[in-house]
């Protein structure tokens, strides 16, 4: 039964999870661009010289189902409730936030908890 219930920290790390999967996400290009020439052929020289490309790591399939079930849940709250709920998920710092809304640190805090109170208590309602 306690794997149920939705706490404040829960919904915290599902939504900090959602941001980890975004920016794993492949970047979105626009359509009808693509290259029609052919791949360059080096050399094993030249491949040795080459600066090595970071290595991707895509999201898994239920990474993916978690992070949609996410961005459903932030039609429960405001407008200014999400963006302080997704900033504070992608580590924006407080001051910045606070900045943003208007109002200080401790203030910007207290609406956070609100919004991730009024999410854990709807998941628990269901």
């Amino acid at each position: 039964m306690a794997d149920d219930e939705w706490t404040v920290e829960r919904v915290a790390e599902q939504f900090e999870e959602a941001v980890r999967t975004l920016r794993k996400l492949p970047p979105v290009k626009a359509r009808g661009y693509f290259n029609v020439w052919p791949q360059i052929a080096r050399t094993s020289r030249e491949i040795a010289f080459m600066e090595p490309e970071p290595m991707r790591v895509w999201p898994s399939t239920a990474a993916i189902t978690r992070l949609e079930q996410t961005s459903d849940w932030v039609l429960w709250i405001s407008v200014d409730e999400r963006k302080l709920v997704w900033s504070r998920a992608a580590r924006v710092p407080w001051k910045y936030i606070s900045g943003e809304l208007g109002c200080d640190r401790s203030t910007a805090w207290r609406r956070w908890q609100l919004a991730l109170t009024k999410i854990a208590a709807r998941l628990n309602a269901r």
